[in-house]
Formats: C-alpha cells, structure tokens, sequence
C-alpha cells in the first residue's frame, strides 16, 4: 500500500505523515507505558482489527518509531516497545489528552470502551508538577482488577502497570465510580468519604493528593 503523505516540506505535515493515519497515536499512547504484546495491543484497543493493528505496527517498526523485543522471565514472549524517536511523542500525546480533558469529554457516550489502564498515562497528563515539590511518596491505584502505581519524586512522577513494592497510600475504586470521577461527577475525596472508593496508608500523603493531580475546568467549544 502507497504511504499517503501531504507533500508538505513542514515539521508539522512530516509528523502527521509518520502519525495521522487513524489507531496511529492510540498505539503510541499505549506503548509509552510500557512494551506491549500483540495480544496486549488487541484488547487495550478494541475495534482495531488484527490485520489493521499488524499493518499499523509494521508500518511504525519501518518508521522507525517502535521495535520488536522479547520480554524479560517469565514471560520470554514477543512484545513492541518505542524507540527513542517514539518516546519522544510523549509530551505531544499528553498534551492532547490534557486538551481533550478540558474540551473534548463530556459525558460518556454508551458505545464508548473504557480501559482502566488508561489512567496509567492519564494520571501524567493531570500531574501538578509544582504542588509535588519536596514530596517523595509511592501511590498504588487500584480499579477492580487493573493495579498500577505512581511514584512522585519531588515535582515528578513515574506511571507503571502493577503493584508498587512498598506503597506509602493506596487507593481502591471500582470501575464505574472512576468513570464519574473522571467525568467530574464526583471528587475523589467525595467517592471516599461516600465509601465508593477507600484509601489506606500515610494521611499526610494521602492529603497531599488532593492537590497533586488536578483535571483543567471543561469549557464548551
């Protein structure tokens, strides 16, 4: 298939030759948590077909934005991961997602997906760098079955998939209440004084993350 282009000597139409084709920017949102099975891809990404995901990838392997491993014991399987070049995407695609946060949710629509996992990336794209000065403290999130955890370092953070080691706060929530906290329904200091969430570990860093991650105001377009 002949790579569609903008015949465009321009930074910006040179990048959206490499990105704007559609599921482009999903699968780098994806990957900069970290390397992804094939599987993985699939499931995160549904109504992606497998023969659209494989060209998708081959496509950005050529372009030099992912790369074929092998995961480390014990799963010893085939994954895609970025390379520097597609690492580099990440403070463009959180820009968008922090965009979309003020201009794009609204209310859920009912043939929306919704994966958990995507708070991972989320939670970087909301961080209030300047209010995490001089805190060092582990957070683990746990929805329903998806477990991840932060890991801010004065004016920092660090998103992984899975359990911290040794969480100074950890903070339970079901799936449906995350959505409306998401969708500004409801605080999260609301869901858990509610008991819709709970919350265990030190207060004075559970206090502090009030103020840590902060979604921008909606405004109408």
């Amino acid at each position: 298939m002949e790579q569609r282009t903008y015949n465009q000597y321009c930074a910006t139409a040179r990048t959206l030759d490499l990105v704007g084709e559609r599921w482009t920017l999903l699968l780098i949102r994806e990957l900069l948590t970290g390397p992804k099975r094939f599987g993985d891809l699939q499931a995160a990404l549904r109504g992606l077909g497998t023969g659209l995901l494989a060209a998708r990838l081959k496509k950005l392997e050529s372009d030099g934005l992912t790369h074929k491993i092998t995961l480390p014991p014990p799963a010893r399987t085939p994954a895609y991961a970025l390379t520097e070049a597609g690492e580099e995407l990440g403070p463009a695609v959180l820009a968008l997602a922090r965009w979309g946060m003020k201009w794009a949710m609204g209310e859920r629509r009912a043939t929306e997906t919704f994966h958990p996992g995507w708070a991972v990336l989320g939670l970087r794209a909301c961080f209030d760098a300047e209010a995490a000065a001089g805190l060092r403290a582990v957070y683990e999130f746990r929805i329903d079955d998806e477990v991840f955890h932060a890991r801010v370092h004065d004016g920092t953070i660090e998103t992984v998939h899975g359990p911290a080691q040794h969480p100074d706060a950890t903070i339970s929530i079901d799936e449906a209440t995350f959505v409306r906290v998401t969708a500004r329904e409801l605080s999260l200091a609301e869901a858990i004084e509610t008991g819709a969430a709970s919350a265990s570990g030190d207060k004075t860093v559970l206090r502090a993350l009030n103020r840590l991650f902060r979604l921008p105001p909606p405004r109408e377009r």
